[in-house]
């Protein structure tokens, strides 16, 4: 219910947005188009009055005013095309570094790991195989069911309004991101195997940036090194040491716990192309577990905001739920991070920008965090190369905003209905089994996996609107019911 609500919302408010802005442009379409175009001050339209006035002609209602302006062009770069260095290789880093490199920039990309398996789930949706060119034996799985379970163990099947070539599909981080990575080498990117330590803001204007970083240099030795760049792109998760010398602000983070578990044939068989997802006090106070397909292995995970503590109990509980299914299973591989929950307070300073987990592209109820990390990367990358006209200019800050603003525009929906879901939805076990039996609801799961799969906020119908609210405020009082009942047993 508050998906499809506040979807209509966005889409109804988005609409009228759109409307307002096209009776404008229509209004003005006599106009020339001219970069740097801008209203005059409140002196410009003084002075046009006194002009009219000295003339001895009454003085008309001064029409709006405007006043062209050139546009401030950065500084040409002399014998060089501008430096971009990229500190972070996953995917936010490796689409920044591929694009900055086929624009023309001399681009620098250093990954601290480049065999990182990051505790991810690694789903990525249908639009991103597509729009990134991912090689189909990247993905590890093609998920077309889905089973969402109640804290009451009600399980709800999700996935039947996939069309015939649609799918969630499954990766391993190490193997997607060394894909990326290794595409940002061959558009002509320097890839550096080094841990990044801090970064000198330039002593001028158009100075450099310094960064101090240390180079692996293979069997155990490392160097110190510096690195003169013109731009950083901050790409170095939730963690992101390039956040902290921008002064970008804190925020709050989830932490993620992963085990890889490797279990017999059989039962690998019954997770194919299926995932589960576990909701419940149990596994997660504000979050989910899940159970998700790999190629030879399944990955079993949870994540919590508000109890860290916990994690291993919560994890324990995950298993517990599942436990029939990888039943025989040997872990493989254990893994935990840090996940953040909303976007930086500042998010560029300078000629320093943040993507992905740095900029804190997480979104809230699902978690997802790989596509838009990928998208973020490459949306920064095209600024700069658009800014520095294929690196040929020096950059400036508001060149880095215009990719903060266009990103904003496309996903803040998006964020927000998720906020919004995570809020009514995960606070107490009737509010999950609710959400779960509302899983179950056709409608629900073709808006789901329409505005998951291609991104977009869908709109909703009225009427479909109106009956699931109906059956969502019944599943709400159903639940609150059977707690009550169950609290008088106990």
């Amino acid at each position: 219910m508050a998906s499809v609500a506040v979807t209509a919302a966005v889409s109804s408010s988005s609409s009228t947005a759109t409307a307002s802005k096209t009776l404008t442009l229509r209004r003005h379409n006599h106009l020339p188009s001219f970069s740097g175009l801008r209203r005059s001050s409140p002196n410009d339209a003084t002075t046009s009055l006194s002009l009219a006035a000295s003339r001895g002609r009454k003085s008309p209602s001064p029409p709006p005013v405007l006043v062209v302006r050139a546009a401030k062009q950065s500084p040409k770069l002399s014998g060089r095309n501008l430096r971009v260095a990229v500190i972070g290789g996953g995917p936010a880093g490796g689409c920044a570094a591929e694009t900055l490199a086929k624009g023309g920039v001399e681009t620098f990309l250093i990954e601290r790991k480049l065999d990182n398996s990051k505790p991810c789930g690694g789903a990525i949706p249908l639009c991103m195989v597509g729009e990134f060119d991912l090689p189909l034996d990247i993905i590890d799985r093609r998920v077309t069911k889905m089973k969402m379970i109640s804290p009451s163990n009600v399980a709800v099947d999700i996935g039947r309004t996939l069309k015939p070539h649609e799918y969630i599909g499954m990766v391993r981080r190490e193997v997607l991101d060394a894909h990326l990575r290794d595409r940002a080498a061959s558009a002509g990117a320097s890839v550096i195997n080094g841990l990044f330590l801090k970064l000198d803001p330039p002593p001028a204007p158009d100075a450099p940036y310094t960064l101090h970083y240390v180079r692996y240099d293979g069997g155990g030795a490392s160097t110190k090194c510096t690195l003169e760049v013109d731009a950083v792109v901050g790409a170095d998760g939730a963690n992101s040491r390039v956040a902290k010398s921008i002064g970008a602000g804190d925020y709050e983070y989830a932490i993620a716990f992963q085990e890889r578990i490797k279990i017999p044939d059989d039962k690998m068989e019954y997770y194919k192309d299926l995932a589960e997802m576990y909701v419940g006090d149990d596994v997660s106070p504000d979050f989910y577990g899940w159970v998700f397909p790999k190629c030879d292995h399944v990955a079993v995970g949870t994540g919590t905001v508000t109890h860290k503590p916990d994690i291993k109990k919560f994890q324990s509980a995950t298993r517990l739920r599942a436990k029939d299914k990888i039943e025989g299973g040997k872990i493989i591989r254990i893994e935990a991070h840090p996940i953040p929950e909303h976007p930086r307070p500042r998010r560029s300073k300078g000629r320093v920008a943040l993507v992905g987990d740095a900029a804190g592209y997480v979104t809230k109820c699902s978690g997802e965090g790989i596509y838009f990390a990928a998208k973020s990367g490459r949306m920064c990358g095209e600024a700069i190369v658009v800014g520095s006209e294929n690196g040929k200019r020096l950059i400036n800050e508001d060149d880095l905003k215009k990719y903060l603003r266009e990103f904003d525009r496309l996903y803040w929906p998006t964020y927000k209905v998720l906020d919004v879901l995570q809020k009514v939805f995960y606070r107490s076990n009737p509010a999950r089994e609710a959400f779960v039996e509302m899983c179950g609801d056709d409608y629900v799961q073709r808006m789901t996996f329409d505005s998951y799969l291609y991104k977009r906020v869908v709109p909703g119908n009225p009427l479909e609107d109106l009956k699931l609210a109906v059956n969502t405020i019944g599943s709400l009082v159903r639940a609150n019911a059977l707690r009550r009942e169950m609290a008088k047993l106990s």
